[in-house]
């Protein structure tokens, strides 16, 4: 075996020059003063100050300690953490759930347990990259489904052996769209599949009490593991599974991104408790966000609206072709006091770089005026940057 010619440094700066060459090379930016269009602080509970006191005073109440010392499995767990996971499951009516660190690791932990050599994972094309790094540490068989091509599904679920699983986001987090899930429950009991479903974007939004999908749509009795994270509606940091008391036991033991990583401290399970406790006093912030959906939707011009990804929630999109394009008009967003970002090659697929716009419960109908007034500027101008095919 022949040693590289290339040093590490080499190689590092190599790969970054390939992304400047591409027009992608990302940067950490701070944008201050700015209108937010870009968080996913949909009910604006990540900036609440009540919501801070109230964490703040029921964690005054507790031993008061800086990190959990430990893995849930040695030091790091809490009658406080399994009480809230029992108090979780209840809220979105499961049987169990699983604290996790993240979202992320929520479903990197869930895809490289149950997928076992001889299983099958089929998956929505435009499912999130952390259940495709499950999927990579996995030994299952994996296979792709068009985005919400229920007829494609089906043709890759009757090429499916062993233990089928079937993965969608209830709510795409680029595209905004809804996962045709009644439909989707219904192909997987026909072939005996399990269905899986990542809540991220509909936890807090979706039906009156913000539960997400799946309850929305009285499913819960029809997929087999759910996962919601607090990182978004609920404003805090963290997820869970839901699923079974028998699949609980079993991440528990042979999910290692549970097994080998530091708890979450107390002080962060304090705050999704109080997160969801106030989520259920303040339901009236769900209403506001929908209807300032609405609002931001019939405000976009004729000419700006084939451009639009059809969508009902937070996320709305505006497909602009080319990295350099949709740069360039986030820029100009920005510099009149819009924080909107572009979503690039290679997140999204060549072609399909967009305004990722995220609408929220505390954003003015002023703010949303001049928004969408911005947007449609862009089109009323002979050669604009919005050169690009149509959806």
């Amino acid at each position: 075996m022949s040693r590289s010619k290339f040093s590490a440094d080499q190689f590092l700066s190599s790969s970054l020059e390939k992304r400047q060459e591409q027009n992608a090379l990302r940067k950490l930016v701070v944008h201050k003063d700015l209108v937010d269009f870009c968080s996913n602080d949909y009910l604006g509970f990540a900036r609440s100050e009540k919501l801070s006191k109230n964490i703040s005073k029921a964690y005054s109440k507790l031993n008061p300690s800086n990190g959990s010392g430990g893995s849930r499995l040695l030091a790091g767990n809490t009658t406080y953490a399994e009480n809230l996971e029992i108090y979780i499951a209840k809220f979105h009516n499961a049987d169990a759930g699983l604290i996790y660190n993240s979202g992320y690791d929520a479903n990197v932990g869930l895809f490289s347990a149950i997928g076992q050599k001889g299983n099958t994972i089929i998956y929505d094309e435009l499912i999130h990259a952390s259940v495709h790094d499950g999927m990579k540490m996995s030994s299952a068989s994996t296979y792709a489904f068009r985005h919400n091509d229920l007829k494609h599904l089906e043709e890759r679920l009757k090429i499916a052996v062993g233990i089928i699983y079937v993965a969608v986001e209830s709510v795409y987090s680029m595209d905004g769209d809804y996962a045709s899930l009644k439909e989707i429950t219904v192909l997987c009991k026909k072939y005996n599949a399990n269905l899986i479903v990542d809540e991220a974007h509909a936890t807090g939004i979706t039906s009156n009490r913000g539960e997400g999908r799946v309850q929305e749509l009285k499913l819960e009795k029809e997929v087999f593991a759910r996962v919601h994270t607090f990182g978004k509606g609920l404003g805090c940091h963290g997820a869970i599974i839901l699923g079974s008391s028998l699949l609980r036991d079993y991440l528990i033991n042979f999910s290692r991104a549970f097994i080998y990583t530091t708890a979450l401290p107390i002080k962060s399970l304090v705050a999704i408790h109080e997160s969801y406790k106030f989520l259920q006093k303040n339901e009236g912030e769900i209403k506001t966000l929908i209807k300032h959906i609405v609002v931001f939707k019939a405000a976009i011009s004729n000419k700006a609206r084939p451009f639009l990804i059809e969508s009902d929630s937070p996320i709305q999109c505006i497909v602009v072709g080319g990295n350099g394009r949709v740069k360039k008009i986030a820029n100009q967003l920005q510099q009149k006091g819009l924080d909107v970002r572009p979503i690039l090659n290679p997140t999204v697929a060549k072609g399909k770089e967009r305004l990722r716009i995220c609408i929220h419960s505390y954003n003015t109908k002023s703010e949303i005026m001049d928004l969408s007034k911005a947007i449609n500027e862009h089109f009323n101008v002979k050669n604009n940057a919005f050169v690009t095919k149509k959806l």
